[in-house]
């Protein structure tokens, strides 16, 4: 019994890790938002997940994580009436047996990439009845698979640069075809990248048709759906947004890279001198920003998005033209990050982003349990 007045912290699951190329960026992510979070104020359940997707809870499974090693197996029942972090144990007759850990008021799920920015974790969170931060399964899903969000884009008539889907299958079977098809099409120099991947893994630049082999294989390393799409000269504009049905978005910023494009080493390795150049706000004009809120609401909203979104554009140099890059569901969190920065600039520090986003979470939650789950009377 809690002292009259006193109410009991939320609890809030934190997961992290995962089953996907971003592991090392997730860990970094959660590590950030576990320095900002209010622990006063919430009771924190840590939630590891491995690379090879074996549950952890317990002791420190963010320093399992790290170092390699396991802690007590969990999994989330997708039993709505729990809420609850269930513990796998195995008795002395072997048999498999489920203990409760904790309830969980709310969820932040700090995974990006497959199974855990894709909508499959999140079709987790539904059954188990557990709230959630970020887009629901159809924004996460259209989001995550590139070639799929830019066909949305085209149906919105919000523009996107000319692109090529090549299936792993397709590329196996006749790579020399997939090239001379590719180099009828497109003008050098082009990208080649997994279509469901994030923080530039995998992705290439390709000059010549050499380079255009080995980002395909690269590619096909990490997904069966490969996107091609035309380079052009271009600055990388991003912005933040926030929100539910009535989302709001932040300042817009600039990413002027350390090298060619903002590859995976630019973004997380580069350091001091040689690292990346975050410009906030964008050093651009007051028609261009217009533009660039307009369609990031239009994207957020036409794929169901919900708590939160980094939304990247690309702004062809020389020129007014602007095309959507893609949208972020969950952004990358860490010190240097974009979105929390955008939104620090915007006057909303850290911490209040976090508060925020668990009260999106929360509200999206009631909303939902406003429908009826069966018909008649």
């Amino acid at each position: 019994m809690f002292p009259e007045g006193r109410r009991r912290r939320t609890r809030v699951g934190v997961i992290f890790g995962g089953r996907s190329g971003e592991h090392e960026v997730s860990l970094m992510s959660a590590r950030s938002v576990l320095r900002a979070i209010d622990q006063e104020k919430y009771e924190i359940i840590l939630i590891g997940i491995s690379k090879e997707g074996g549950w952890m809870t317990g002791a420190d499974p963010m320093r399992a994580l790290l170092q390699g090693q396991s802690t007590e197996p969990a999994a989330l029942l997708g039993d709505p009436s729990r809420h609850a972090l269930m513990k796998i144990e195995y008795g002395d007759d072997d048999e498999l047996r489920l203990s409760r850990v904790t309830e969980l008021d709310v969820v932040i799920p700090i995974l990006h990439g497959p199974y855990g920015e894709d909508g499959t974790i999140q079709g987790l969170f539904e059954l188990a009845g557990v709230p959630y931060v970020g887009a629901g399964v159809l924004g996460s899903a259209v989001a995550m698979d590139k070639v799929v969000f830019k066909r949305v884009m085209e149906a919105e008539q919000i523009p996107v640069l000319p692109y090529r889907l090549v299936l792993r299958s397709e590329w196996e079977r006749d790579p020399a075809g997939i090239i001379a098809e590719i180099e009828t099409s497109f003008c050098y120099p082009v990208f080649t990248k997994p279509a469901n991947l994030g923080s530039s893994v995998g992705i290439l630049k390709c000059h010549q048709r050499d380079e255009l082999e080995q980002g395909l294989r690269e590619a096909a390393r990490y997904d069966r759906r490969l996107l091609v799409e035309q380079g052009i000269e271009a600055r990388e504009i991003e912005c933040s947004v926030l929100g539910n049905d009535e989302p709001i978005v932040s300042v817009a910023g600039e990413i002027v890279p350390s090298r060619e494009f903002y590859s995976y080493q630019s973004k997380y390795l580069d350091m001091g001198e040689e690292a990346s150049e975050l410009v906030i706000p964008a050093p651009i004009s007051a028609a261009t920003l217009d533009r660039v809120r307009r369609w990031a609401v239009g994207a957020y909203k036409a794929i169901d998005c919900a708590g939160m979104a980094r939304v990247d554009f690309l702004l062809e140099k020389g020129t007014d033209r602007l095309y959507l890059s893609e949208i972020n569901t969950i952004p990358g969190f860490t010190a240097i990050s974009m979105y929390p920065k955008l939104w620090e600039a915007s006057g909303l520090s850290y911490s209040e982003l976090i508060e925020r986003l668990i009260a999106l979470a929360l509200e999206r939650y009631a909303d939902k349990q406003r429908n009826q789950m069966s018909y008649g009377n």
